[in-house]
């Protein structure tokens, strides 16, 4: 498979922004060896901050919207990790996603599902990895989905 991820990424009508600068004391990501750890991303687009809490007048077709902009994001700061050089990518090993949701809410998958079929998508067998879908009473900001990752580089 081609490693042109931008590329497919533009047939997605997606451009990588600008990687997010962190929001307090911390990196957005950490590089030892080819393993790339990145820090949570917080579901946001060009208009701010997404959000909103599922199971409490939230859709999971919104939340899934919102898990695909922190996907976005993550992909912007794996970027940002190779020198601005995205082909760098090997693959996506993990991720965590944290759903902003009421007790009772159990489609924290559906909600995170979002994130990870984007990314196969966009990067094909690259982009299949392992994942936990986690509830979650509260998130920084009131957002709807954070989400980390682990990343494979060359």
């Amino acid at each position: 498979m081609s490693t042109d991820y931008e590329a497919r990424l533009a047939d997605l009508g997606v451009i990588l922004p600008a990687a997010p600068a962190p929001a307090a004391n911390y990196v957005p990501y950490v590089l030892t060896g080819n393993t790339l750890y990145v820090s949570g991303q917080v579901s946001a687009n060009k208009d701010g901050f997404i959000t909103g809490k599922l199971g409490a007048g939230m859709e999971i077709s919104e939340g899934a919207a919102a898990a695909r902009a922190c996907a976005i994001s993550l992909l912007a700061q794996v970027k940002a990790a190779c020198g601005g050089d995205l082909s760098r990518l090997k693959r996506v090993v993990k991720l965590v996603g944290f759903v902003n949701s009421t007790p009772d809410f159990r489609d924290q998958p559906k909600v995170i599902n979002g994130a990870s079929d984007f990314l196969v998508e966009a990067l094909g067998d690259a982009g299949k990895h392992a994942r936990s879908a986690v509830g979650a009473a509260s998130l920084p900001l009131g957002v709807a989905v954070e989400i980390e990752g682990i990343f494979e580089i060359a």
